[in-house]
């Protein structure tokens, strides 16, 4: 559940702080790339708006609700919010979910009241609203109103229909850039820098190699700034047991995110992830960790805080995680002036059989923008959401404001202000705050990482140059030992797998009700109760819990809840693709 990403400061001017890990999320490093999309140009259709109507800028407040927290939301006082405030007339009134549930619980309560905002992100819980009769079709708002967000998605737009049954818009995906080409990883396996650098920068793309280094070094510094040093430790509070905990199952034995299942690539056949046998040796490996007391002990007790707040610390040697996950920690290292404490990013994997698909291409899928039927004028939305995904609308939310954040050298490239840089590596959260960079890239479609617009410059700011600008010493020194530029350079790139047709799978739309929910409820119960107990279980006793654990799944329905998820992807397939199925 991806899994969709910063080197801190340039993955958050990426992603949005409302991030995109929740149920399903895209636990991948990569964002999607387009089928059949150009590959470094965004100007490939018209997309003014039309000659005789110019957009309205007269003061408007929409009201919305994000399915994710963005604790770094300045209710647009910040100074991208203000200018586009000032071009727009349009002003958001945000609410944010403040818990660890994805929205999960405020969408649920939406959807039994009808008191829905004018606008939402709801992300995995869409098709709830839907169900509902809570969100308007947008196709005809589309084709009238909106041809930059028509330019934008270009031959993709087919894959905006809601299911084969139901081929409505009921959202933009709008947390994933168009024709996204990756330069940097900010997932995987991490290890400190300072752990790598004694230990002579050895290999690291077993879990074998991984458990040594952590196991070397801890025996060589079993205290950090006198408090234990932690070999291991992941986040197991809430949803966030898939990023860290059950999603490296499928990740180090060469399978993509498409949530809690395994989908045969050939027959579309779906059945729960964890039923795969070389997954249960990964389980078995974490079971491993946990008996030699390389896992911390509190792993699955501790909440989200605490576990952040460990990461702060320094004394935690290796994370498999996000580093949007577990970026606030890594950033009060950063500000401590710790940068030997932070994490170099590995692909690692059950054995050198296996490839890791953190870049496999989805193709556009993803959580996005929905307008509910609560908004008075859908209209003016649309056209604030279509003018968020224009040229001006895309540098604007990425790049910030020129002359304040950003210059155009001689050569008319966009150069992001060194202190700008700096200060979103080193101080994200207040430089977020005042600039709004970053604040605001689901509010609209926009094109991925290198993507060039009309004047020769990336729509984004993660490109090469800048990723590697906005790295510490610390970190080129580890690069440069691996013979790496970026990270990625570690890892298997898109152009090893085709793109997915079945596209991003935690995204596809399931029954709200009926048995599958039921199903789909006990199953997660089972698996969040089961595979800690496996994992903390006595080695001689892991078979056996693992084995109950699997029969426990299907007693409770698992195999007919796998025949409709099956049934569904195909129907995707279908739709997207012209196949008959």
């Amino acid at each position: 559940m991806k899994s969709k990403s910063i080197k801190t400061a340039f993955t958050l001017m990426l992603m949005s702080s409302m991030l995109i890990a929740g149920c399903g999320g895209n636990n991948n490093a990569a964002d999607s790339t387009a089928t059949n999309a150009p590959t470094n140009s965004g100007n490939n259709a018209e997309a003014s708006a039309p000659a005789d109507e110019a957009m309205d800028t007269s003061p408007v407040t929409f009201t919305f609700f994000g399915a994710d927290a963005s604790p770094n939301w300045n209710k647009m006082q910040d100074d991208v919010g203000k200018a586009i405030t000032e071009k727009t007339g349009v002003t958001i009134d945000a609410e944010f979910d403040v818990g660890s549930g994805g929205g999960d619980q405020k969408i649920a309560m939406m959807a039994a009241s009808g008191d829905v905002p004018d606008i939402i992100f709801a992300k995995g819980s869409l098709s709830t609203l839907v169900d509902a009769g809570l969100i308007i079709d947008m196709t005809e708002l589309i084709d009238k109103y909106a041809p930059n967000l028509k330019k934008v998605y270009g031959e993709n737009m087919n894959r905006l229909k809601y299911s084969q049954d139901d081929q409505s818009i009921y959202q933009i995906p709008t947390n994933m850039g168009v024709n996204q080409q990756s330069f940097d990883a900010t997932g995987g396996f991490e290890i400190q820098h300072r752990v790598l650098k004694e230990l002579g920068y050895p290999e690291v793309k077993t879990l074998a190699d991984y458990e040594k280094v952590l196991k070397d070094y801890v025996a060589l510094h079993p205290e950090t700034d006198g408090q234990p040093t932690i070999p291991l430790s992941l986040n197991a509070d809430d949803w966030k047991i898939m990023i860290t905990v059950t999603n490296p199952a499928f990740i180090t034995t060469g399978a993509p995110d498409d949530g809690e299942y395994y989908v045969d690539p050939e027959t579309y056949e779906a059945k729960l992830h964890y039923k795969r046998p070389e997954e249960k040796e990964y389980f078995r490996w974490l079971n491993g960790m946990y008996a030699q007391g390389l896992l911390d002990k509190d792993t699955f007790v501790q909440k989200d805080d605490q576990y952040k707040a460990k990461v702060a610390s320094g004394r935690v040697l290796g994370l498999i995680s996000q580093e949007w996950e577990y970026s606030d920690g890594e950033n009060a290292l950063k500000a401590a002036g710790k940068d030997e404490y932070t994490y170099a990013h590995f692909p690692v994997t059950l054995s050198d059989e296996y490839k890791d698909h953190s870049f496999q291409p989805t193709g556009i899928d993803g959580y996005g923008i929905a307008i509910t039927t609560a908004a008075k004028d859908p209209e003016r939305i649309i056209k604030w959401l279509d003018w968020m995904s224009s040229d001006e609308g895309q540098v604007l939310r990425t790049w910030g404001i020129e002359g304040k954040h950003y210059t155009v050298n001689a050569e008319g490239k966009r150069e992001v202000l060194p202190e700008i840089r700096d200060g979103l590596a080193n101080d994200t959260a207040n430089t977020q705050k005042e600039t709004g960079i970053g604040q605001y890239l689901i509010f609209g479609a926009r094109y991925g990482d290198g993507v060039k617009d009309s004047t020769d410059n990336y729509y984004t700011t993660n490109f090469p140059d800048q990723i590697v600008a906005s790295y510490s010493d610390a970190e080129k020194e580890s690069l440069k030992a691996y013979n790496a530029t970026t990270w990625k350079d570690l890892f298997p790139k898109e152009d090893e797998f085709p793109v997915k047709e079945t596209g991003a799978l935690y995204n596809l739309p399931v029954p709200t009700d009926g048995q599958y929910q039921v199903i789909f409820k006990k199953t997660q119960d089972i698996i969040r109760k089961r595979i800690p107990e496996a994992i903390l279980s006595k080695p001689a006793d892991f078979d056996k819990v693992y084995d109950a654990f699997l029969v426990e799944l299907d007693k409770a329905g698992a195999e007919d809840m796998e025949k409709e998820f099956t049934e569904l992807v195909k129907k995707r397939v279908a739709l997207w693709t012209g196949k008959d199925l």
